[in-house]
This record gives C-alpha cells, sequence and structure tokens, in this order.
C-alpha cells in the first residue's frame, strides 16, 4: 500500500492502472477510520481493481464554531486499518495542495435538496462538500465512487452534482454500519461522554419505533411528533425530525416509501441518522 500527499505523486501511482484500463475504485474520508469507512472499501474491493482512499480533513465544509480544529487527525492508525482491509493507494493531501495559497473564486451550489435539513442548521456545509468532493473526482478520476448512507443529504447532493456536472463517475451508496447496539457508527461518537454513549442509541431506537407505528397505521405528524417527545426525554437537544420521500421531496402523508431523518445533539456532539421505511400497501 502506497501513501500519497502531492496530486503529481498520485497521478504518478494510478498510471500504470490507467494505461492497463483497470478499473478504480475511490473512498473519500475525513481520517478517524471506523468499520463503516472499512466497508466502504471491502465494497470498492469487491467491484474495483485499485482502491484509492483519501484522507482530507476539508476546512471549507465546516461552519464557525465547528469542529475543524479539533477533528481528530490519526493518518497512522488509519493506514493500518486500511492495509488490513486491501486499500491501494492512501491520498492524504495538505490544504495547500488541494486548495492552494491563492483564495478560491469558484464554487458549486447544489440549489433546492441543500435547503433544509443539515443545509438549514449548517449553512455553507454542501457547498463545501461539493467542491472537494468535484476536486478529488477530478484528482482521482475513478470509475465508481463508494459513500455511506448515513450522510443521506450528502449523497444525494453528490449525485446530483455529478450528473448535472457529467462526471464520469458511477456514485454507489453503501448501507449504514452500525455498533451492536443500533447506533449509526461515526467519527464523531468518540467525543461523547461514557454516559452519553448510553443514551445515544436512543436514536435508533425511535427511528425503528417510529417504523412500527407507521405500519399500524399511525399518522405520520403524530410518528414524527413521537421521535421528537422521544429524543427529548432522553436529554437529546433536537434540531429536526423529519419525512421526506426518497428524492428528499417533501412528503405529510405516508402512502409510499419514505425516509425518516434525525439530526440532534447529545451534550456538545452533534449527530444524525436516518432510516429508510418501506410502504406496505
Amino acid at each position: 500500500m502506497k501513501t500519497e500527499t502531492t496530486i503529481h505523486g498520485l497521478t504518478a501511482s494510478l498510471q500504470t492502472a490507467r494505461t492497463s484500463r483497470k478499473t478504480i475504485g475511490f473512498v473519500p474520508t475525513m481520517g478517524n477510520l471506523h468499520q463503516g469507512h472499512l466497508n466502504l472499501v471491502r465494497e470498492a474491493k469487491k467491484l474495483c481493481d485499485v482502491v484509492v482512499v483519501s484522507i482530507f480533513v476539508n476546512p471549507i465544509q465546516f461552519g464557525e464554531g465547528e469542529d475543524f480544529e479539533s477533528y481528530p487527525r490519526t493518518l497512522e492508525q488509519d493506514s493500518h486499518l486500511l492495509a488490513d482491509v486491501g486499500c491501494d493507494i492512501i491520498f492524504a493531501p495538505t490544504v495547500d495542495q488541494m486548495y492552494g495559497k491563492q483564495p478560491r473564486l469558484t464554487n458549486i451550489t447544489v440549489g433546492g435538496i441543500t435547503n433544509d435539513l443539515c443545509g438549514q442548521s449548517r449553512p455553507g456545509h454542501f457547498d463545501g462538500v461539493a467542491v472537494v468532493v468535484t476536486k478529488l473526482f477530478n484528482i482521482v478520476q475513478p470509475n465508481f465512487a463508494f459513500f455511506g448512507q448515513k450522510d443521506y443529504q450528502q449523497l444525494a447532493v453528490i449525485r446530483q452534482f455529478v450528473k448535472d456536472l457529467n462526471i464520469p463517475v458511477e456514485v454507489i451508496g453503501v448501507p449504514i454500519t452500525r455498533a451492536e447496539d443500533g447506533l449509526a457508527l461515526s467519527s464523531r461518537n468518540g467525543y461523547l461522554t461514557e454516559d452519553q454513549r448510553k443514551i445515544a442509541p436512543t436514536i435508533y431506537q425511535s427511528l425503528k419505533q417510529a417504523e412500527k407505528e407507521l405500519h399500524a397505521g399511525a399518522a405520520l405528524s403524530e410518528v414524527l411528533l413521537n421521535i421528537k417527545t422521544q429524543l427529548t426525554d432522553a436529554g437529546f437537544v433536537v434540531d429536526y425530525v423529519e419525512a421526506r420521500q426518497p428524492n428528499l421531496q417533501p412528503i405529510e402523508i405516508f402512502n409510499q416509501d419514505i425516509v425518516l431523518f434525525i439530526a440532534a445533539k447529545l451534550g456538545s456532539t452533534r449527530l444524525i441518522d436516518n432510516l429508510q421505511v418501506q410502504f406496505k400497501a
């Protein structure tokens, strides 16, 4: 396994694969890896000849007061984990390597689907994601790119600009990896205290309870209110609890497949999760 820190070095490392027409799979990450990330690499290995994983904490997707400076940088540990699952190349650039020293004058904004949910509470976040992922796609030029469905809205944003900008990559969503107690794996789970970690699975429990209530005939508005109440009673500060169509369009009645979304803070840690609920006629 190679580790490249420059665009030129990565391009050189991929030259043989390109020349021999091997398929390149790509997993973009911000490091501090967990089993969710490693499952993305495992999926990439199934489909692709060569797998590249980027490790880059992207400053332009963090808002004011968010955790950019404190976000864990664990490259050595990440490297060992990636070697164990068969990653071929790590791309770990600096901020200067990705953005240069001159001001960036170009932005990428995906309208509509970024206006609410996490886009409302984290203004500018998805613009930052769109810019860095586009840059990484241009640098790596993969055939396939793999993203976790925990960040459902982010996945939708990426699929949208890939389609709109004719970027020649197939975007593949991989199901959420969960701990045994149901908590969606996230690098930010490491910020939770021991007591908070015991409470955190309430998010997934509330989603599964909501699924049962919907299939039992409860009104969607009532189910969403029940989730908010359950989370608030458990000690969360709820950012949003929403239902959407799979394409993120609003929905008020459970008469088709939907996705339930939660974002809530436990102490200072913001957690997100979602559950796709099938409609049974």
